[in-house]
């Protein structure tokens, strides 16, 4: 499933998959990034980037990732 950025929406949840809260979507950032709220209790009060092609599947309101909550926390990048 090829995910396109249009379809990524402010205020989606993004979750691990294992199922488990990551962040909420503030913004993308170009073509390949997902820029998290750094109101969000797992953010540390900052925004962190993500990849997109870590997105395995969306549906309405949430954005599934390809890796475990806890991985993908290892491995974001904290924005600029």
């Amino acid at each position: 499933m090829t995910i396109r950025i249009e379809e990524i929406k402010e205020h989606m949840e993004v979750v691990g998959a294992d199922g488990k809260h990551v962040g909420t979507v503030d913004c993308t950032k170009g073509d390949d990034k997902i820029v998290l709220t750094k109101s969000d209790p797992q953010s540390g009060g900052q925004h962190h980037l993500i990849p997109v092609q870590l997105v395995q599947s969306l549906d309405e309101d949430k954005i599934h990732l390809a890796k475990p909550a806890r991985q993908v926390m290892l491995e974001w990048q904290a924005a600029a």
